[in-house]
């Protein structure tokens, strides 16, 4: 790969011991060169050197190189080398692989990759579908880069959300047969979902379950919804183009010990104990109630306070059925583990990272990837919430709308901790402004292209690379050669830093150059792709699209779109 070649001749000219921190990558601005480097700042402290006489003499060694065309220094100790033409030339039937961009980053290492996890009260909301996209995607990307990914859902079917669910159910039951006295409960699940399932409760078992008062059968009502839920929510996944491997339930956890045994290690570690908290700052002191808790030294590990494992009630805490799930994770040998919740969560990290370590002696690390929220808009409004759910706009919702490619690209365009407006409008616009129209335009455009070349150059095929003279390609055309060439960078960086959004702005940055050319050829027939009067330069710029086809293809593999060859 391109980037790594420079690196590693950057790199041959100091024996650093800062190389993590050693970046080579294309500079912000062209004017500086192909590749900048902060080696030589990098370096300069450790050998008690001036970092602009030390990047001048690294640039002594790198001027040697027949990779190298030109080196600039600029303060306050940059490198910006200079490629020679035919380095990047020589790239393109690497572009054309089918397998650009993979690596072995990943070495095989298991990851298990847990994202929406729902509440099985209902079907998952709009604000589900940015996790869910994230999660899919760096799954995808993380497999790309030969990691085995594992992608989990964990099911919150205990507690008391899930009887609040069986009651609501059996208030819609006895609605369905006639026999639902006075108004909705109060405090009960008022969406209209749930009325479907109450029909298939009167197709198969009819007024068996109908008496008065409370609910006769909790333990039916609540295990028939929350698998009704649950199917619904696969299905509504399905349409979005998210599968999950492992279906993981709280309720199972909890049946078969698991948080009583993980209790049983904490305490054998001395990780728990019998004591009382201070008052939260949250609280009113004069209202706070001190009682003896069972406690995790959650301190110990880097949070904040220790934390409690169990309610007044006796009933175990979510963070102590947390732990049990975790603990689960780690006894099926995962050797990274990563968990995609909402930006609501965040006080909830460092005591999970905590409980991760301590259960793990250390050996792995829990990483939480915070989704902020999605604002739903129709024309720059507030959108209108979904009669069916009640409180909320469904994934469904969005996906019918929209679709599902359209829904997954721009779950992309933001950083997954920066809040997202959707705005049902402009999503479904066919401008600049719709940047997975913008991405699909690009790809839709190469592909009329070669209907071009086939119409002007009658009885000619699209070339194959060996029989191209690629020098033919002129410098602007090189751009989007640089460009192409660094996917590789782009997904080991995006991999590395567990980021998957880069990949669509990547995406973005080949379609605006491309899009620039296309745009200037139509005031310049030089910069055409197809010259009716240059059929040797006309196959090296079809090479050249076809290399950007293989990229676009391949990005969008990851990220889960199809490519469109032909927009209507």
């Amino acid at each position: 790969m391109l980037f790594l070649c420079y690196r590693r001749l950057v790199e041959q000219c100091v024996d650093s011991e800062f190389r993590e921190s050693v970046s080579v990558e294309p500079p912000a601005e062209e004017a500086f060169g192909d590749f900048s480097s902060n080696i030589a700042m990098v370096s300069a402290k450790k050998l008690r050197r001036n970092p602009m006489e030390l990047a001048e003499e690294i640039a002594g060694k790198l001027r040697e190189s027949d990779l190298v065309e030109k080196v600039e220094i600029k303060k306050p100790g940059f490198i910006n080398l200079f490629v020679p033409k035919h380095v990047f030339v020589d790239c393109i039937p690497s572009i054309l692989d089918k397998n650009f961009g993979k690596s072995d980053l990943g070495k095989g290492r298991s990851i298990n990759i847990e994202y929406v996890s729902a509440n099985p009260t209902g079907p998952i909301h709009a604000g589900h579908v940015r996790g869910a996209v994230s999660g899919d995607v760096l799954a995808r990307l993380l497999g790309f880069v030969n990691y085995k990914v594992t992608k989990e859902f964990y099911i919150n079917d205990a507690g008391r959300q899930v009887d609040v669910l069986a009651q609501s159910l059996y208030y819609r039951y006895l609605e369905q047969l006639g026999r639902a006295e006075g108004d909705f409960p109060e405090n009960c699940y008022p969406g209209e979902y749930l009325i479907d399932t109450a029909k298939k409760i009167v197709a198969e078992y009819g007024d068996k379950f109908a008496k008065s008062g409370e609910n006769p059968e909790p333990d039916f009502f609540r295990q028939f919804a929350i698998s009704d839920m649950m199917d619904g929510i696969k299905e509504d996944l399905a349409a979005l183009g998210v599968h999950h491997d492992v279906f993981s339930s709280e309720k199972e956890l909890i049946r078969n010990g698991a948080v009583d045994r993980i209790l049983t290690l904490l305490e054998e570690k001395n990780l728990v104990y019998r004591g009382v908290l201070p008052c939260p700052k949250s609280e009113d002191a004069d209202e706070w109630e001190e009682r003896e808790q069972l406690l995790f030294r959650s301190t110990e590990f880097g949070d904040d306070s220790d934390r409690p494992l169990q309610k007044s009630d006796g009933s175990w805490t979510y963070f102590a059925s947390d732990i049990a799930y975790h603990a689960d994770k780690i006894s099926r040998g995962f050797d990274e583990i990563t968990d995609f919740w909402g930006a609501d969560h965040g006080g909830y990290v460092k005591r999970m990272q905590a409980a991760v370590s301590a259960i793990s002696d250390g050996k792995i690390r829990l990483d939480v990837k915070l989704v902020q929220l999605v604002r739903l808009l129709e024309n720059g409004r507030e959108a209108k919430m979904s009669k069916r759910a009640g409180t909320f706009i469904t994934a469904r919702d969005v996906v019918n709308k929209v679709g599902r490619d359209v829904a997954r690209f721009i779950m992309l365009t933001r950083r997954d901790d920066v809040p997202l407006d959707f705005d049902f409008q402009k999503v479904v616009d066919q401008s600049r402004d719709n940047p997975v129209f913008y991405v699909q335009y690009a790809y839709a455009r190469s592909h009329s292209v070669m209907k071009l070349f086939r119409k002007v150059f009658a009885g000619k095929d699209i070339p194959n690379v060996g029989d191209v003279d690629l020098g033919l390609l002129d410098n602007d055309y090189l751009r989007l050669v640089k460009i192409l060439a660094d996917w590789p960078r782009q997904v080991m960086t995006a991999a590395q830093k567990r980021e998957p959004h880069r990949i669509a702005f990547f995406l973005s940055e080949i379609a605006s150059v491309f899009h620039s050319f296309w745009n200037r050829g139509k005031d310049d027939e030089l910069l055409r792709f197809v010259l009716p009067n240059d059929f040797e330069k006309t196959r090296a710029r079809i090479i050249l699209l076809k290399a950007m086809q293989n990229v676009i293809e391949s990005a969008f593999s990851i990220i889960g779109v199809t490519p469109i060859e032909e927009l209507r």
